[in-house]
């Protein structure tokens, strides 16, 4: 019971630091910001460039869950693409819409050991999918950036110069005050007793099972390692699919008003995706949008106005395309309709 109520404090310690990351990003992103141009820049909004990022983004998410289907075919599970690609978008619906990022891979690392006998291999590949597509994510931004941005003159007028370097100037102030904070609240729970007794007692019985299941997953990378091709396609295909979402999104920033080039989305969203990626924030809540808006205005031309529509236009994509992972999850689409044995038949 002690046990239970201390893991409790944990957890709603954990949401209560998120809920003031996100709540402070949230103030940053919308102070100095122009209602009345807000209100004109969602104005020029076509629906038309709505919908095709909408649909966009769901090819994109397919494409990425092409690529865990992959690696999990790496291990010798042999699920249906269908029965993957279902899974993926219920942990799509966590990673979005619930209080935590990792929620979802969590998620789909638990619900895919009901397809199959090989639940260590199983719960390694959603692990190994995400740092894939983080990999893929940098590796597509450090590219755009070195071929396209690399001492090239930044599109932002020289008169906005001053004002956009004060602006990041105010939000690096921000984000040290905002590493302090959270310095403190991980400071004073570690100095309570029942949390280092978790802490303790956590660790005691990780290492009691340490060292098997350390081999076991030494064997199932050696898998991935000795699959130099499969890895290869697993990165290509997150440049691809994530590459369909960023173009759509240009398109629609155009539509917004936004008059930088293809190439500076390349950057900026693979970026703010992978910052919006680390929990600590409610689903990336504000991180995501002040990293948006933070970047553009600080790179382009574009206005903090034009910046924030086009992230409130991303976060609502992400929540739609979304909704069709908790139906699946409510309907009970992400279990086996049969038992399986992993073979090469597949199921479903």
């Amino acid at each position: 019971m002690p046990e239970a109520q201390d893991a409790r404090k944990i957890r709603h310690g954990s949401l209560l630091a998120r809920i003031v990351v996100a709540t402070a990003a949230i103030v940053w992103v919308f102070h100095g910001q122009d209602w009345e141009k807000l209100r004109e820049v969602f104005g020029r909004l076509s629906w038309g460039c709505f919908v095709l990022s909408l649909a966009a983004y769901v090819v994109g998410q397919v494409v990425v869950a092409f690529r865990w289907w992959l690696l999990l075919r790496a291990q010798s599970i042999h699920i249906a693409m269908t029965a993957a690609v279902r899974l993926y978008f219920v942990g799509l619906f966590y990673n979005n819409l619930m209080p935590s990022s990792v929620g979802g891979d969590l998620l789909k690392a638990y619900y895919v050991t009901k397809h199959t006998h090989r639940r260590l291999e199983g719960v390694l590949s959603v692990f190994v999918d995400r740092v894939v597509g983080l990999a893929g994510m940098v590796l597509m931004a450090v590219v755009a950036y070195l071929l396209f941005l690399r001492g090239r003159a930044i599109e932002a007028e020289a008169t906005q110069g001053e004002e956009m370097r004060q602006g990041v100037a105010t939000y690096k102030g921000a984000a040290l005050w905002l590493l302090v904070v959270l310095a403190a609240i991980v400071a004073v729970s570690l100095l309570h007793r029942g949390v280092r007794l978790r802490l303790r007692s956590t660790v005691g019985r990780l290492w009691g099972r340490g060292a098997e299941l350390l081999g076991r997953v030494r064997t199932a990378l050696a898998v991935y390692l000795s699959k130099p091709l499969t890895m290869l396609a697993a990165l290509l295909l997150t440049v691809a699919g994530q590459g369909i979402v960023v173009a759509a999104f240009w398109l629609l920033g155009r539509n917004l008003g936004i008059e930088a080039g293809a190439r500076y989305y390349f950057v900026i969203f693979p970026v703010t995706w992978v910052v919006a990626a680390i929990p600590i924030s409610i689903a990336g809540l504000g991180v995501l949008e002040a990293g948006v808006v933070a970047m553009f205005t600080s790179l382009t031309a574009a206005t903090g106005e034009s910046a924030l529509a086009l992230a409130f236009c991303q976060r609502f994509v992400w929540v739609v395309a979304s909704l069709p992972g908790g139906m699946v999850h409510l309907l009970g689409g992400h279990l086996p309709r049969q038992f399986l044995v992993d073979d090469e038949n597949g199921a479903n």
